[in-house]
């Protein structure tokens, strides 16, 4: 069965989302949100995850993880399954109670994009409707965000806070450089109206164009006929620019000597049948890149010169 390809990496930092099965309930009461916050300290303690932000929604939750070892998948799997069955117990149910498997989002450790992760989190709540304008952020007890403003042993010891502060420019975790976190991220908070986080929401990388294509390289590596996944895809046309950059240096060609030869030149077929052997790239995506006609076309060719190579093969061994 097709599954999500998950990216794992000592130093990785997630978005991990997930929804209640049917966006139903997943935390009915503060009871179940305590419990939800067990097992997350006892997923941490076994695979060492560094928590730099969460927020427990009604019918869903965000975490933002740094996983010092490549286990998102294991651990993950080891929370969901755990909450699942404390929460069907206490409540004599049964089934499953997420949605299917979980979001994952790649996020970048430098460039303030690890900011912009953590303020889609603890603004979730604001976002969401469940505070008020007149109530402040810090109000909202199941965010990490009223923990920030705790001190060091009032806090769970999962909870990694200089990171994030850090991003904010304050460099040491104290009494003034919490207040100054709290007044940032409410400023922040009031331009949340024209503010969007579509990267965040659809996307499957948050980071600059290095972070991405070290991403894809990664991607490549590790993709199977199993996995789906928009990076596979992405990291399939990554493979094969390369290849088409490849070819044309070997040849001496420029990029715009495609245009200027003809569709069914030697050169471009060659390159073609390469790409048709070592990624998953589509005819008519090789044809358009090629510039070689359309992909009926394309697939004329290569019969052909398929055909052709066979003939010289045998009659060489004749």
């Amino acid at each position: 069965m097709p599954r999500k390809l998950r990216v794992e990496f000592p130093g990785a930092i997630y978005h991990v989302l997930n929804r209640g099965d049917r966006r139903e309930a997943i935390f009915r009461d503060d009871q179940d949100r305590g419990r939800f916050l067990e097992s997350l300290a006892e997923a941490c303690s076994k695979t060492a995850w560094e928590v730099q932000a969460y927020c427990l929604m009604p019918n869903h939750f965000h975490l933002v993880i740094e996983t010092p070892q490549p286990n998102l998948v294991a651990g993950m799997a080891w929370l969901m399954g755990t909450y699942t069955s404390r929460f069907n117990h206490r409540h004599r149910v049964c089934g499953h109670l997420f949605s299917g498997r979980y979001k994952s989002l790649l996020v970048s450790g430098q460039g303030g994009y690890l900011r912009t992760v953590g303020e889609y989190v603890h603004l979730n709540p604001a976002r969401a409707g469940l505070l008020g304008p007149e109530h402040p952020l810090r109000s909202y007890a199941w965010s990490s965000f009223p923990e920030y403003l705790k001190s060091p042993p009032q806090r769970p010891a999962w909870l990694r806070v200089d990171r994030l502060l850090g991003e904010y420019g304050i460099p040491k975790d104290s009494t003034a450089g919490r207040r100054e976190f709290e007044r940032l991220v409410e400023v922040r908070r009031s331009a949340e109206a024209v503010e969007h986080y579509p990267r965040i929401r659809r996307g499957w990388c948050l980071g600059d164009e290095q972070f991405r294509q070290e991403l894809l390289e990664r991607v490549s590596a590790r993709a199977g006929a199993q996995h789906y996944g928009p990076e596979l895809a992405e990291a399939a046309q990554a493979k094969a620019e390369r290849i088409v950059t490849e070819e044309l240096a070997s040849q001496g060609w420029e990029p715009n000597d495609l245009l200027s030869r003809r569709k069914g030149d030697p050169v471009k077929v060659a390159i073609a049948n390469r790409l048709r052997r070592e990624t998953t790239m589509t005819l008519a995506w090789i044809a358009e890149r090629l510039r070689m006609g359309t992909r009926t076309h394309l697939a004329h060719l290569l019969y052909w010169d398929r055909r052709d190579g066979i003939e010289k093969k045998h009659n060489t061994i004749d």
